[in-house]
């Protein structure tokens, strides 16, 4: 059984850095591979696991459109099919299993560049299709979604057992995140459990910030720390895998998980 784990939170909160610590925890403490979706336009996970990023989904979508319309103007052949009688689906299957980064008992596919002018509808289901595909043969599926909630249900058909809405410690972050949270209920996909993550919070809760995450119909699952550590990997460009786990980000991290998964 595959267990979905999705982020979502306003641009800059730090959910690709949370996304990253997640699967790290996962490959440390769990059994089964991991695959880790990163489904931001800006694709950048592959930087926090330390993985080269050659070829992204929407890099593969881009080619196989070219080369479908090329075939309809030379032959007149159905929009279906590529040259060769390969079909769509066949050929997105085989290119993003090409395409995945390999990591030490997690791989990463990247979603890449948004859409340009034309029709997708067809070729994003077919996507769906193959990514959900694909992540029926891992243990954990981790989507480090784009900021806002709409285009979750694009990436995936694959129901959400816990989605984890990540959140600066400012109120106006706050807000947003319930906002965010409010979106969950109007996608075509099911999601189990919903939690808050407060990050990069210097020093103690402020108490007009706690009353506020009170407040909220969201239940509050901790604080990830803002650390001067962290800080200089992002700096010095190194994987944030490398982050020791005496770290306090990979600990609140690893508390965290543990209450999610139940370990």
């Amino acid at each position: 059984m595959t267990t979905t784990i999705a982020l979502a939170g306003k641009g800059g909160v730090g959910k690709t850095t949370v996304a990253g610590m997640i699967i790290h925890y996962l490959a440390q403490t769990q059994s089964g591979a991991i695959l880790g979706i990163d489904a931001d336009p800006s694709s950048n996970l592959n930087m926090v696991l330390g993985l080269d990023l050659e070829w992204t989904v929407g890099d593969i979508r881009e080619d196989m459109l070219a080369q479908v319309r090329q075939s309809l103007m030379q032959s007149g052949a159905a929009m279906g099919s590529l040259p060769g009688g390969i079909t769509k689906a066949e050929h997105l299957d085989y290119e993003i299993r090409s395409s995945l980064a390999e990591g030490d008992r997690f791989d990463l596919i990247a979603m890449g560049r948004g859409e340009g002018p034309g029709c997708y509808c067809a070729v994003n289901h077919n996507l769906r299709e193959v990514i959900d595909a694909i992540g029926g043969g891992y243990r954990y599926v981790v989507i480090d979604n784009e900021a806002g909630m709409e285009h979750l249900s694009r990436r995936t058909t694959r129901d959400v057992d816990h989605l984890l809405v990540v959140s600066d410690p400012t109120q106006r972050g706050i807000l947003t995140a319930e906002r965010i949270s409010a979106m969950r209920n109007e996608l075509d996909i099911d999601i189990e459990n919903t939690y808050l993550i407060l990050n990069r919070l210097p020093g103690e809760m402020p108490a007009p910030l706690q009353s506020r995450i009170d407040e909220i119909d969201i239940p509050f699952l901790g604080v990830i720390p803002a650390s001067a550590e962290l800080a200089e990997f992002e700096f010095s460009g190194r994987p944030l895998i490398e982050l020791g786990d005496e770290s306090p980000v990979y600990q609140a991290i690893a508390e965290m998980m543990g209450q999610v998964l139940g370990s």
